[in-house]
């Protein structure tokens, strides 16, 4: 079982579980997820995730975020702005950044470089953590999001990722030795 974070900071185990109490369908993406299996990159302090799209995956959805008194979250009001939601308010949106008192919260229904939650969930891992059952992109799933997105920060953690790809799934390393891992940054 793996905490890789600190939970003064980011209660990650209160947010999973409460979308698992209610049964929402999503896969953990981005920092999190790598750090599940593993990467040592810098700690997040936020979670990430893809649900599924369909409707009453939505609502279930929404009754977490109501749940978690998730708000909108923005750099002027620290508390964040309330926000009323349903499962056809959710889908609405690409993208929501929310925050709650466990935490910094994002939504990403299509991340960058992917086709969504289908697209991740057919090579997720269930990991344990948290002491609950935690549905985590693949490592390669990442990587594949990272590059797409194109971030500093991300780009900066991409031959961490890779290296810890290639240290989990020895069988790749040849293949994977030849992506494209972004602009040199001096490493």
């Amino acid at each position: 079982m793996t905490n890789p974070v600190d939970p003064g900071d980011f209660d990650a185990a209160t947010i999973i579980a409460t979308l698992n109490q209610h049964g929402v369908h999503y896969v953990v993406i981005g920092a999190l997820a790598a750090q599940l299996q593993g990467a040592p990159i810098p700690r997040t302090r936020d979670i990430d995730i893809t649900p599924a799209t369909s409707y009453e995956n939505l609502q279930r959805l929404s009754a977490a975020l109501h749940e978690l008194s998730a708000r909108i979250r923005t750099a002027d009001i620290p508390e964040g702005l309330p926000f009323d939601h349903d499962g056809t308010s959710l889908s609405h949106a690409r993208i929501w950044n929310l925050t709650t008192p466990f935490g910094d919260f994002d939504i990403s229904f299509v991340p960058s470089g992917t086709e969504g939650y289908e697209d991740l969930a057919r090579h997720a891992l269930v990991i344990e953590s948290y002491g609950q059952l935690v549905p985590v992109a693949d490592l390669d799933d990442v990587i594949r999001s990272k590059e797409a997105a194109g971030r500093p920060k991300d780009i900066l953690h991409l031959p961490i990722l890779l290296q810890t790809s290639q240290r989990l799934h020895p069988e790749r390393g040849k293949q994977d030795v030849e992506r494209e891992t972004g602009p040199d940054i001096g490493f």
